[in-house]
């Protein structure tokens, strides 16, 4: 029951939001949670777009509307700013809430649009990385489009008022409604008595005192509306996005004082430690065996993927220029991070991934997920799977190179 669409609202492959129909086929499935319509609905025949992250608060959004005999299409916007998925191509928890209530789901991948808006925000930046307020208007533009597309009434979310500083206070809420487009079609339904009435409250197609006025940061309103529902396979309220994340909005800043990145680059900032050498090539340490198979699906052709030969441990990639410095360093820090090598000189392999290395500079293929042609200069290059002798690094080392917050390595 998923539709996808590209960051632009186009369709995969080929439909538009007024195209072909999502995938899923027939009428909905029927509600497997306790969020049936009852008998106190308004009785008019009503459709709304519901915002749903997967979060506790949009679900239990997308179950207050529903409850009121509404038809909701759930709308789900593929962050870039989401951890990586431990399965590759794993369904998001939004569409698998959306399915468990019946309900048709519209996704939309806004990675592109998301590196658009870190680096340009109208609105200005959180505490760390977060361009909260353009990202909210952003997202709720598209679901306007989506609300027309569909002959939807209005569109609304799970935000709650004063839960979070920057966006979800009352004048940020009032800017972002105003900005997409959707005025007083935009309902808060956890938050809506603490509001002032919105279109669809005023023209009786939503009863405004089945509604809930939630404030502030507890979620004790919410778990026990979850329970009575029966709502249980939610995410922790802390988990989300990781622009918020000390560790990582360091390195996303680091990474775009360097130029305008890609969406491969940013996804590699999701794992493991990162170290940027003297000449600007990149080695990634994945820190357990989580890490090291989340890695694996990030090489690219031309990078190098350095393991001691003889010992579990990180698998390194490295990502940049492949000379002799460098990948001597590399295999270095990758037995600082592994007991046993202390003080030991042991066998590293290092081995060139997609295809060897050639001797001068050469323009590889592009990535598949990016598009993107990148340059390597290799002077000299390393043999093929060759094995090279390394001791570990000292800390000293460690922490010349690694990209962290002080303190952190």
């Amino acid at each position: 029951m998923t539709k996808k669409l590209s960051q632009n609202g186009g369709c995969h492959p080929q439909t538009k939001f007024g195209g072909a129909a999502a995938t899923g086929q027939g009428t909905p499935k029927q509600h497997r949670l306790g969020v049936a319509p009852d008998s106190g609905s308004s009785g008019i025949v009503s459709k709304a777009i519901g915002c749903l992250s997967g979060g506790l608060d949009s679900t239990l959004a997308l179950a207050l509307i529903q409850r009121q005999g509404i038809e909701v299409v759930a709308f789900h916007v593929l962050h870039l700013w989401h951890p990586l998925p431990a399965v590759a191509g794993a369904t998001p928890q939004a569409v698998r809430t959306a399915d468990a209530l019946g309900i048709r789901t519209v996704v939309m991948d806004a990675a592109e649009a998301d590196l658009h808006l870190v680096q340009h925000p109208k609105h200005g930046l959180g505490k760390r990385m977060n361009p909260c307020i353009d990202c909210r208007i952003w997202c709720l533009r598209r679901a306007r489009e989506l609300m027309d597309a569909e002959g939807a009434a209005f569109v609304f979310t799970g935000e709650v008022l004063g839960q979070r500083p920057m966006s979800q206070n009352r004048t940020a809420m009032d800017l972002i409604a105003r900005e997409s487009g959707l005025e007083d079609r935009l309902l808060r339904p956890l938050s809506a008595k603490c509001l002032d009435p919105t279109r669809p409250e005023r023209d009786g197609l939503v009863d405004r005192a089945r509604l809930l006025g939630v404030a502030g940061r507890s979620r004790k309103e919410q778990m026990a509306l979850a329970a009575e529902l029966g709502i249980t396979d939610y995410p922790s309220p802390a988990g989300g996005c990781l622009l918020t994340d000390p560790a990582f909005a360091f390195r996303l800043k680091e990474l775009l004082g360097r130029g305008p990145p890609t969406v491969a680059d940013v996804q590699l900032l999701k794992v493991g430690r990162h170290f940027r050498l003297a000449d600007g090539t990149l080695l990634v340490i994945g820190r357990h065996a989580e890490d090291n198979a989340l890695l694996e699906r990030l090489f690219l052709p031309g990078d190098l993927r350095i393991e001691a030969a003889d010992l579990a441990g990180p698998t390194t990639l490295l990502r940049g220029s492949p000379r002799r410095e460098n990948v001597a360093l590399a295999a270095a820090i990758t037995l600082r991070y592994i007991k046993q090598a202390a003080g030991r000189t042991l066998a590293v392999n290092v081995t060139p991934v997609g295809q060897s290395v050639p001797a001068t500079g050469v323009t590889l293929a592009a990535c598949s997920q990016c598009n993107e042609k990148r340059t390597l200069a290799a002077k000299p290059p390393v043999a093929l799977a060759e094995i090279i002798q390394s001791a570990a690094a000292d800390d000293a080392e460690v922490q010349r190179w690694i990209i962290a917050p002080k303190g952190r390595s």
